[in-house]
């Protein structure tokens, strides 16, 4: 017999017995024959280019046809990224692993809406995955639709919903939740919270900020979004008093960073684990980190900056930050112009006596 990689084949034991599939997962082919033997190679090939290529009206062929398109090598006009690629190919593989055998005209009925549902609904105690295994889909449908076997996406349109809600507009960290996690939290995750509501920069940014970013007058670094896989924009933060304070005082724990882990050292990876281990202590279950940024555009916004210089730094529309500094900002103002008003007027709003009949 000859040698074969076994790597991927899934061996199952019943009844005494051992079977062998081409891999685990619905639609899987059994293997013939013993592992090395001619007919356990020519099966396990013959599986393998099956699931590579598949028939062009089956979900399967649609994935490996996606897997070959210009997009998915990260060309043409709607390039997909390395870093996207490398999160989506786990949901590529659950999708064939679940429809693969399904035709793609069975996607342009409505009654594949319930499964595709119930199929998303078993991710849904994580629903940013959830919705990621949505986005995923609809991407390949789309796939279907530009090769002709498709004539609607059924993930469009508001056609299955999403479960995680994206918009976060309504949160900001207040002075009061920054405290709750400082009681609970250590210096590391204090500073970077700390330094996220007073940059309103990117996690991934502020973790590798360093002092090689600041200057004089500005701290200058680069964005780690850009798109078609060229760099980031640079970004430019005034260095104001209250930042600037905020740096110098913090410890040099380290020659390129000014954010640590516990060892004091650079963060590689853990910080996100750290970070809600914190939260959780501080009972902190609705805000995210992202949400620090928002806190940054209010507090630039008090400090004198207008809404379109605001947007320049955060990288987000005019309207966003109008419909920010609304919520947090000019609604304060007007309540506290209304109370002051309210209180000069407290002498004519008190109550007349009873039977008291007004002054002719």
């Amino acid at each position: 017999m000859a040698m074969v990689d076994l790597a991927g084949v899934y061996k199952v034991r019943a009844k005494g017995q051992t079977y062998y599939y081409a891999w685990r997962g619905k639609g899987a082919p059994r293997l013939k024959g013993e592992p090395g033997s001619p007919e356990f190679i020519a099966s396990l090939q013959e599986a393998q280019a099956d699931r590579k290529s598949g028939p062009k009206d089956k979900m399967a062929g649609l994935c490996a046809s996606f897997r070959q398109s210009d997009a998915w090598r990260g060309e043409g006009r709607k390039p997909i990224s390395a870093k996207t690629r490398a999160s989506w190919t786990t949901w590529l593989d659950r999708i064939q692993d679940e429809f693969g055998d399904l035709t793609t005209a069975q996607f342009d009925r409505p009654a594949m809406r319930p499964r595709i549902e119930k199929w998303r609904d078993r991710y849904s105690a994580t629903p940013r995955a959830a919705d990621m295994a949505l986005q995923v889909l609809s991407r390949l449908l789309s796939h279907g639709q530009k090769e002709g076997l498709l004539l609607n996406n059924i993930c469009k349109g508001g056609g299955i919903e999403r479960i995680y809600d994206a918009d976060r507009s309504g949160l900001i960290w207040q002075s009061a939740d920054l405290a709750r996690l400082a009681a609970k939290a250590g210096p590391e995750i204090t500073e970077a919270a700390e330094l996220g509501a007073l940059t309103g920069l990117r996690q991934a940014v502020l973790l590798r900020l360093g002092p090689s970013h600041r200057q004089v007058n500005y701290i200058e670094v680069r964005s780690n979004k850009g798109r078609n896989g060229k760099p980031g924009k640079m970004v430019l933060i005034p260095l104001y008093a209250e930042l600037r304070a905020f740096l110098d005082a913090l410890p040099r724990r380290s020659a390129t960073t000014y954010l640590v882990n516990t060892d004091g050292r650079p963060w590689r990876t853990g910080f996100g684990s750290s970070w809600a281990k914190a939260c959780e202590r501080a009972g902190i279950d609705v805000l995210h980190f992202h949400d620090l940024r928002g806190t940054a555009a209010t507090r630039f916004y008090r400090a004198g900056l207008s809404p379109r210089e605001i947007a320049e730094i955060m990288g987000w529309s005019e309207d966003y930050i109008e419909a920010l500094i609304d919520r947090y900002v000019k609604r304060d103002e007007l309540m506290l112009d209304r109370i002051r008003r309210m209180d000069e007027n407290a002498p004519k709003t008190k109550a007349a006596k009873p039977n008291e009949k007004p002054a002719s």
